[in-house]
């Protein structure tokens, strides 16, 4: 969908719509429109009861005097409670709507509104943002009932400020850009991305001028990765460990680390899953997609901070060489793991991945981001990503990013009761702490490869695939956790 940014016109043909306040009174370009229509849009509002309210729509088909084909009311809800999620959704619905109504070119017009601290400029790049997301599909493998003329081609957003939304945009559209790589990622079938072809599109960040190396089983060997080495050796996909560096901030500063779990497909192992829903394993992967869209989105948009990715890319199967439960592995950290469930893999690959980058970078923080447990969906659904986090302070920013971005985390516990459940009689630790607070013991199996490092665990399980349809976002994978992370590093970490 090609998006841009001009003056308000109200004589442009296809769809048009304007984003409307809750109890507002026309006018303005909404009264003159209203005059052209020979009063069709207060007619319509006063028998559809309309008031604005947000996330209402009004349609008003074929109207009268207008080049338009149809004019659409956008409800944005009170300014006092409006924010950037409100326009970006009013984008997002709309283009939802001129989809199914199969319409290929719309204009939006934003004029005289206020919201907080987003001026009429922001909002106007919220509304195209909002759009931009909500056009995304992956239907690259259907041969069939694949409609690409129903799609909105062109999106104007009309404003008195086109220059200035325009550029605020401009950063918007890299996130979006971002958000869009992990959704494939997440979306692509176990066939086609499995460990080597998931690093051979990491390496296309070069382009934007990340700097990527991947590592195979010979170098992880080396460096003593029998944890993540493990869990891949049932499949006949080899293993790998990408790192992708963008140094975008002042020389020498330490770097802000992000690591992802990236399991492409996870049957279980030899602790086989039940076969109903295994389709959805292949989205094991979504950390780190999530790490991959970041890193893309960062060095896009040149963010000021030297950030570094790290995931470990695997595949779970259980062949006659897979890892059996009683197993025991040595991780690169020198510690001893024994493997009581070969389905708690995905903490067993960020082990590995963990230490390498606290070892080899220093960094100022580590990130993890996994869909480590089930156990997170029980407690907290589908709205909110588990945190764990040894710093409190980077957990409130993480909080607080997370509610600008409507990517909502919840801070779980943490301490010493849970960690003795991951004692194992037999080595330095075992994989699972048994069925009560699962998603507890994982992060504090993961705690124990991060050293004095300031870090945080999002487990994502409940986030990041099959998400809940919303406005901006129909697609099975949901891109979440770039603008989150993205949101981080630019309100704290970019000099």
């Amino acid at each position: 969908m090609n998006i841009s940014f001009a003056e308000i016109s109200i004589a442009k043909p296809g769809a048009l719509a304007l984003v409307v306040a809750e109890g507002a009174s026309l006018s303005g370009v909404a009264a003159e429109l209203d005059r052209k229509t020979g009063g069709a849009l207060k007619r319509a509002m006063k028998a559809a009861n309309f008031t604005g309210k947000s996330g209402s729509v009004l349609e008003i088909l074929a109207p009268h005097g207008v080049a338009a084909s149809r004019i659409l009311l956008l409800g944005a809800g009170k300014p006092a409670d409006a924010n950037a999620t409100t326009f970006e959704n009013a984008g997002g619905e709309l283009v939802g709507r001129l989809e199914r109504a199969k319409e290929t070119a719309a204009s939006v017009i934003v004029d005289g509104l206020k919201a907080g601290k987003l001026d009429t400029g922001d909002i106007a790049a919220r509304v195209a943002f909002g759009a931009k997301l909500r056009s995304y599909h992956f239907d690259k493998y259907k041969t069939k009932k694949k409609d690409e003329n129903g799609r909105v081609k062109t999106f104007a957003v009309l404003s008195k400020v086109a220059t200035a939304a325009r550029k605020s945009y401009a950063t918007l559209e890299k996130i979006a850009d971002g958000m869009f790589l992990t959704r494939d990622l997440v979306n692509e079938p176990p066939n086609v991305l499995y460990p080597a072809e998931f690093a051979k599109r990491v390496r296309t960040l070069s382009k934007v001028g990340v700097k990527v190396e991947v590592l195979g089983e010979a170098e992880m060997k080396k460096l003593g990765m029998g944890s993540l080495l493990g869990v891949g050796q049932g499949s006949i996909r080899e293993s790998q460990l990408a790192i992708m560096r963008w140094n975008g901030g002042k020389p020498g500063d330490k770097p802000v680390a992000f690591i992802g779990k990236g399991v492409c497909f996870d049957t279980g192992g030899i602790s086989l899953k039940p076969p109903a829903g295994m389709e959805d394993m292949k989205g094991d992967m979504g950390g780190a997609a999530c790490v991959t869209g970041l890193m893309y989105a960062l060095a896009a948009r040149k963010a000021k901070v030297n950030a570094v990715g790290v995931i470990g890319i695997v595949e779970n199967m259980p062949d006659g060489n897979a890892q059996r439960p009683g197993d025991i592995v040595t991780s690169m950290s020198g510690q001893t793991i024994e493997i009581i469930n070969t389905d708690a893999e995905g903490r067993l690959v960020l082990a590995d991945a963990l230490w390498y980058t606290q070892n080899r970078f220093k960094p100022k923080f580590m990130i993890d981001l996994a869909t480590l447990t089930g156990a997170i969906m029980v407690a907290l659904g589908k709205e909110y990503a588990g945190l764990f986090s040894n710093d409190d302070k980077l957990s409130k920013q993480l909080a607080e990013a997370g509610e600008a971005e409507n990517e909502k985390v919840w801070r779980m516990p943490m301490g010493p009761a849970y960690d003795k459940q991951i004692n194992s009689q037999f080595a330095d630790m075992k994989n699972t702490g048994g069925r009560d607070g699962g998603s507890i013991t994982a992060a504090q199996f993961l705690q124990r490869f991060v050293n004095d490092v300031k870090w945080a665990h999002l487990d994502i399980a409940g986030t990041a695939m099959a998400s809940p349809q919303t406005p901006i976002n129909h697609s099975w994978g949901s891109g979440w956790g770039v603008r989150l992370l993205n949101r981080l590093v630019e309100d704290h970490y970019e000099g």
